[in-house]
């Protein structure tokens, strides 16, 4: 036998094989990424912020009366469970979009996905570039590219004035230069309001590429009446472009999650490590508290948990949250709480009564 039919022969071998896995989970539609897909009109993809913040619409589901209740965010009180804990992400949005050249003059556009540790920067980059090729910025800042990644990213160091720089002293320059990086879907430039409304009000810690959505909703205000009267702390997870890249493998128990930097602060661990119901204010929250709880209660590193109905929380008890996009492993962290088919049977009622999706839409809380 030749080795073309014998390469041929292996091939329909693991196709078949992979044929059987989809086969063996298909009655089993909680696991397969395509159950996770929906129809959404665009006319519902939020461009713009509700004003003020908290006018958003609230869609309210108590999963112990199975009833749906609207209104809108600033009634959010009135359904706070008593007795819970609010834990919020305070990670705080960069200037992450950067507009230069090639010392070649040829054009680039650089997004910052995370930093690797103190002078390595995973980024991604428009425009053709290899190992070595020098970029400029505005404010005297340069990047030299040191590695290309198979996963389509790049690891560069940054400089100024030829001087090598640590990530920190990065984010004052890009704050100059640098653009808000909007997700996608919004399909429009930044502009002066985004630098605010792209950002929460108790946004503390710098270092995410995507803003933790279900925290824009809040104002000064009734952030500050809420951590009156509930007991609350602060988690810092620094959410990665990776947030809105969709699940490509047919299972999603063969998705490699992406990994994000957190940090969880004495005061949110004493609440965690106790018995008090645990409310997270979004789905990045809701990550860290979980791998916090299933990885050791280690205090700070990489988190790359991935919640799903088959991997559900065990210490998370409420969650408030945007409205997600199809395929992602944020709406399958919504399926987590409270299954596949409620889940899907909230998003068509969010766009039966003309819910906003995605990161300025509205907000759904799960009792």
């Amino acid at each position: 036998m030749n080795k073309r039919v014998k390469k041929s022969r292996r091939q329909l071998l693991k196709n078949h094989k992979s044929q059987n896995k989809i086969k063996d989970v298909s009655i089993d539609k909680e696991l397969l990424t395509q159950s996770y897909d929906f129809i959404l009109p665009d006319e519902l993809i939020a461009t713009h912020p509700a004003h003020p913040r908290d006018h958003a619409k609230l869609l309210v589901y108590n999963r112990a009366s199975n009833s749906i209740t609207h209104t809108y965010f600033y009634e959010l009180e009135k359904y706070l469970p008593k007795e819970c804990a609010l834990i919020f992400n305070d990670t705080k949005v960069i200037k992450a979009r950067l507009f230069g050249h090639k010392t070649s003059g040829g054009k680039v556009e650089l997004l910052i996905n995370r930093a690797l540790n103190a002078h390595d920067v995973n980024v991604y980059i428009r425009g053709k570039v290899k190992e070595g090729t020098k970029l400029h910025f505005g404010e005297a800042l340069d990047a030299e590219v040191k590695e290309l990644r198979e996963d389509g990213s790049r690891i560069v160091n940054f400089y100024r004035n030829g001087t090598l720089l640590r990530f920190e002293e990065i984010l004052p320059v890009i704050d100059k230069i640098g653009h808000i990086p909007l997700p996608p879907y919004i399909n429009r430039e930044d502009n002066e309001e985004d630098a605010n409304e792209y950002q929460s009000v108790f946004a503390n810690e710098e270092g995410a590429v995507a803003a933790p959505t279900a925290s824009l909703h809040f104002t000064q205000e009734q952030h500050e009446r809420i951590c009156k009267n509930f007991r609350h702390a602060y988690v810092t997870l620094h959410v990665g472009s990776g947030t809105f890249k969709p699940v490509e493998a047919e299972v999603i128990t063969e998705h490699p999650m992406h990994a994000e930097y957190y940090a969880i602060s004495d005061e949110a661990k004493e609440l965690l490590d106790s018995t008090v119901p645990i409310l997270c204010v979004g789905t990045t929250s809701t990550r860290t508290v979980e791998f916090y709880e299933k990885h050791g209660k280690v205090q700070a590193g990489e988190a790359n948990l991935f919640l799903h109905p088959k991997n559900r929380p065990s210490r998370v008890n409420h969650l408030l949250t945007n409205f997600h996009l199809p395929k992602s492993t944020l709406l399958m962290l919504v399926a987590s709480f409270v299954g596949l088919q409620k889940t899907k049977e909230l998003y068509e009622e969010a766009i039966k009564e003309k819910y906003r999706f995605y990161s300025y839409g509205d907000v759904m809380l799960i009792l």
